[in-house]
Order: structure tokens, then sequence, then C-alpha cells
């Protein structure tokens, strides 16, 4: 049988839905860089054949821990799915002269480099600068128009952005943002191989997105994301997924699989994200691309990781389109006929829908929950009343243990600051959609109060 080398780092899909797919094509060896969560520590054990959890000296050199340990196994294919890795594996890769997202990894990790690659290829996309020091950013600020998005250039998940609405307001961002970075890194979420990674940002433009000229109801989000992969160097769309609006600055509050786009749509969609991987040159590795939707069908790229989407985007991808993604990338990776979808897939083909919510404390208006409140899902279970047929359950691995209070949401820190990850499975886009909004309106109503003395000072 075939050995496969998985790096786990924190993000990225479950990593208990990665690790029994990837035990179902080869035997896994299991380098974690990032500590197992609780729910999964177990069927680890079972489901691999060695789990390394490198000292901090074996980390210095990320790159040659991999090749060694990649070595030392018998590695046939080295694989993450955790954008914190993703440089440093392909970097392996190369090394080892196996398969893997290859040298360009870098121009889909770094919103610098990803921007600068787009701006030469003359793709739509918000007018930016590059940030390094405070100095740089009130220099940008006076070259761009307000309001602008201040962002990591390493980081995922929404963290660090602060939006600047004037001049005035650059040096308190930077400082924030400096700081959120900071917190991020003692929680695991931090860039694992580029060193001062921490200290590179991006500021861009905001543009002006619009849901109403792109969905036929109301509720959905201005942007959406194609999932992909690419093989050989050719790009394959998979399908498109659609979002709930952001939560201020631009959290990310719901992803939804299918999105409900009309097939032109769709397609000039997919066009644009074909382009836009195809210009950073990438090989063999899944992608996630996210698209700003605009006016009259005007379109801005937002960005492209070289990875599978995050949160439960692969697994509703295989629960609604019967498509095992880790499984094919894997295969392809050991160098197996692997048959990707001719182009992407509609809703139309989709078997039901499925979305993941994640589960801040502000309501269905982006404002804050009146009052702390503790995580309790068997109470959302039964008391909130969603659609019939719709089954939702919670992602164990990403979530709070029931009891938990749950956390003040912060814009800067983004889904840093996120009680847990819900699943729902309805009968199409539509229903998961409102069953979200149900949801989100009945959070604070039935969540327990949490008493005094469960608050942290």
């Amino acid at each position: 049988m075939s050995t496969v080398l998985l790096v786990h780092a924190k993000g990225g899909p479950p990593l208990g839905h990665v690790l029994s797919r990837t035990a179902a094509r080869a035997d896994v060896h299991l380098l974690a860089l990032s500590a197992l969560p609780p729910a999964v520590a177990g069927s680890a054990g079972r489901l691999c054949a060695s789990v390394t959890t490198p000292d901090d000296a074996g980390r210095s050199d990320l790159v040659a821990l991999i090749v060694s340990h990649a070595r030392l196994v018998g590695a046939d294919a080295v694989i993450t799915f955790s954008e914190y890795a993703v440089v440093a594996v392909a970097e392996a890769c190369e090394k080892l002269g196996l398969p893997g997202a290859g040298a360009a990894a870098a121009l889909a990790r770094d919103k610098r480099l990803m921007r600068s690659t787009w701006q030469r290829s003359g793709l739509p996309q918000p007018a930016f600068r590059p940030v390094s020091t405070e100095a740089d950013l009130r220099a940008a600020v006076s070259s761009l128009s307000c309001p602008l998005l201040l962002k990591a250039a390493w980081s995922a998940g929404s963290t660090a952005h602060q939006i600047i609405t004037s001049p005035g307001e650059a040096s308190a961002a930077w400082a924030r943002s400096r700081q959120v970075m900071a917190e991020s890194a003692q929680l695991g979420y931090a860039e694992l191989h580029v060193a001062e990674a921490d200290a590179d940002f991006v500021v861009e433009e905001i543009v002006s997105g619009t849901a109403a000229d792109w969905f036929d109801e109301p509720g959905w989000g201005d942007y959406l994301s194609v999932e992909g992969v690419v093989a050989d160097g050719v790009f394959h769309p998979v399908c498109l997924s659609g979002r709930m609006p952001t939560i201020e600055p631009f959290t990310e509050r719901a992803g939804i699989t299918p999105a409900l786009l009309s097939p032109d749509a769709q397609d000039r969609v997919v066009a644009l994200a074909r382009r836009a991987v195809d210009a950073l040159g990438l090989r063999d590795c899944g992608t996630h691309t996210e698209i700003k939707l605009g006016p009259d069908g005007s379109m801005w790229l937002i960005e492209t990781a070289a990875r599978f989407g995050g949160a439960m985007t692969v697994p509703q991808i295989e629960e609604v389109f019967e498509l095992d993604l880790v499984g094919m990338l894997v295969d392809h990776l050991l160098g197996r006929p692997v048959t990707w979808p001719e182009q992407a897939l509609t809703p139309e083909r989709a078997r039901g829908a499925a979305g993941s919510l994640v589960v801040l404390a502000v309501d269905g208006r982006g404002e804050a929950w009146q009052g702390r409140k503790v995580w309790d899902f068997p109470v959302v279970a039964s008391d909130v009343p969603l659609s019939p047929d719709s089954e939702l359950s919670v992602v164990a691995e990403s979530s709070l243990p029931d009891g938990s209070v749950v956390p003040v949401y912060d814009p800067a820190a983004g889904a840093n600051t996120m009680a847990a990850l819900c699943l729902l499975s309805a009968a199409d886009p539509r229903t998961v959609l409102r069953d979200f909004e149900t949801l989100v309106d009945a959070l604070p109503r039935v969540l327990p109060a949490a008493q005094s003395e469960e608050v942290p000072a």
C-alpha cells in the first residue's frame, strides 16, 4: 500500500474528515504541527501508522523537518490541508521530487505577491498597496481612496482585518492589527514557515459589492467561492459555494453549497477563477478562490488559496455532489488516475444542499448580543425551529465544549472569537439560507445566560 505523510496544522477541513479519507487510500503518517483536537485524538491513533509531534527545536527548519520525516516513513506523497503549512509542504515536495503545489505556492499565500501577480495579468481586483511598517501604511492611505481594508498578508479567517475610513485612523489600525496577529500566533493561527510573516500586510480599497444582480432572492452575501483543484498544472473547477453576508469588518458567517446562481452567471464566475488560478502557476493542489460580486456583472478577485476551502466546505461538497475531494487529491498525488469534473457542477446536479455556520456572538444585523451566553448545542437542536427535513449537527473538533461561555465577538480577531461550527443539510440552498437566518436570530434567545462567575475577567 502507498504511504502518505499528512502534515497537520490549524485551519482547513476538519482533521477527522481528512484522516478518514486519506487512510482509505494509503498508510498515513501524521506530522502534527498543532495539537490534535480532542475529538479526533483517539481516531488518529487508530487511522494512522504513526503520529509524530515535533518539539520546538525540530520546527526551526520546517521544510527540513518535513523532508526528513517523509524520507523516514518512505512517503510516496506529502500533503497538507492547512493554510499555515501550504508553503512549507510545497517546498518540501520540491526537494523530495514529489508532486505538490509547486514553487508558486507562496503566490497563493502571500496576499502582496498574489495581488501583484494578478495586477501584472490585468485581472480585476481592488487597488492595493503592500505595507510592512506604520509609515508604509500612512503613505498608502494617502495614495488610495478611503474606506480601506488593512489585512495581514499571511492571515486566514478574516483575522487582523481593520477598516480605515480616514487617514487619521491609520496608526490605530496598524497597532490593533499587529496586536491581533501576535494573539493569533499564540493560538496557533499563524504562518509556520515564513519568518516575520506577522509584519507583512496589504491595504486595499473597499469595493462596493451587490448580491441583488446575481441572486433572485435576498439574504445572500455579495461574494462567493469557486472550489477546485489543479492537477498537472491544469485547473479543474468543481463547484461554487455561496455565502451569507459577512459581519463587520469582513468576518465570514456561513458558506452554502451549492451557490444558487444562473448557469450564465456561474460560467462567468468560473472563467474569472480560472484566470486567477492560471496566473499563479500552481501545479498539484486544491484551490479555493473568493470573488466579490458587483453591479452589472462586475467582479473583483479577493484571493486564491493553494488548498481546499476550510470549515466544512469539503464535507459539504462530498454530501451534495458525492465527490470525495480529499481522496481524489490523494489518489492524484500518488499517481493514480482520477476523473475530475469536466466543468463546475451546477445546483441542478446537487443532491440537496449543505452549509456550515460559524457561531459568533452577533445577531442577524451584526450587532453584539445583549449579555453573555453559554454554548449548549442540545438546547439549540431542540429549541430552534428549522425546516421539517433539515438536519443540524455540530462539528465537535471545531467547537467549544457544551457549557463554555461564548466569546465576545471581536471585529479585529474575526473567526478567532467563534464559539462553534454547525453543519446543516437541507433540501436546497434556499432552505439552508433561511434556516441559518432562523438559527442566527434564535441563538441569543435560546442559549442559556452565563452566570457572572462563569464570565472571565
